[in-house]
Order: structure tokens, then C-alpha cells, then sequence
């Protein structure tokens, strides 16, 4: 039995420890937030937060977060009264109309919420290299606009 937090919640998993957390979250917890994209951490689909940092489920065993703290999309949001639930970052992604088929999204926003916690006011090319994530769609103008709105959102800038 492996024990950790997901989403604010005491979780216990009765799986063999090297399984990936995302087949653990997704099959196990019914959590589908993090998608299956490639299983070999390139495309960043099933991009959740460990203790904090932003990590590749589908490349992590579930015994390596063991004690800790797991956020996924499902539980990136703020609880602020009249936010609707939804973290800076989710909003600006529905005001910049960023998802066309969507399936990235929730490891985009992911990546982009991480980055914006160690550095509230990136620059393009600190979007570029902290969002490494890939979407088939092309969107990327859009969600780098996205990320610098959520920026302003989170530093109160209208």
C-alpha cells in the first residue's frame, strides 16, 4: 500500500510500486485530469505537481511520491470567492480561448502554473524553455499569451 496526497487528500494506492503515477491517478484513483500522451516524459500531457515542482507522471514510479504532495488539474484551483475555483492560469486560458482540441491543456497549464510560481513575470523565452510540452495543434502563440495574462492576473494588473 502506497500512501501520499492528491489534490489536499490522504490517498492509499494497493499497486506494485514501479507503476507510473499517471496509470495510478488515472486507473487506480480515477483521476484523468493528466493525460497519456507519449510514456517517455517528452510531450508533457500527463504533467502534474510533486511536492511543488512540475513532473512527468507517466516517467515517475508512484513509490517515489510516497509521503508526498501530488496537485493535479483537478486540484489546481484557487477557492477564492468569485474565482469560480479556477487558478489564474486556467482563467487566462479560457480568456485567450488557448485549447483547440484540448487534450495538452491540463499539462500546459500545469507547466505554465509552476513556472509562474518560481518566476511570476517570465519573458517569451521563459515560456519557451519552461514549457517544454508539446501540442499537436499549434498553439503555442496563444498560450504564450496566456501564460503573461495569468502573470498579470496572479500580480493584480488588470
Amino acid at each position: 500500500m502506497i500512501s501520499f496526497i492528491v489534490n489536499g487528500q490522504n490517498r492509499q494506492a494497493d499497486v506494485e510500486p514501479e507503476k507510473p503515477l499517471l496509470w495510478v491517478l488515472r486507473e487506480d484513483l480515477d483521476i484523468v485530469g493528466p493525460k497519456f500522451g507519449c510514456g517517455v516524459a517528452a510531450c508533457g500531457a500527463c504533467t502534474v505537481h510533486v511536492d511543488g515542482q512540475p513532473v512527468r507522471s507517466c516517467s515517475i514510479a508512484v513509490s517515489d511520491v510516497a509521503g508526498k504532495s501530488v496537485i493535479t488539474i483537478e486540484g489546481l484551483g484557487d477557492r477564492n470567492p468569485g474565482d469560480k475555483g479556477l487558478h489564474a492560469v486556467q482563467r487566462a486560458w479560457i480568456e485567450n480561448q488557448v485549447p483547440q482540441c484540448g487534450y495538452c491543456q491540463p499539462g500546459f497549464i500545469m507547466a505554465a502554473a509552476a513556472l509562474l510560481k518560481a518566476k511570476p513575470k517570465p519573458s517569451d523565452r521563459d515560456i519557451d524553455e519552461a514549457l517544454g510540452n508539446i501540442c499537436r495543434c499549434g498553439t503555442y502563440s496563444a498560450i504564450r499569451r496566456a501564460v503573461h495574462r495569468a502573470a498579470a492576473i496572479l500580480g493584480g494588473a488588470p
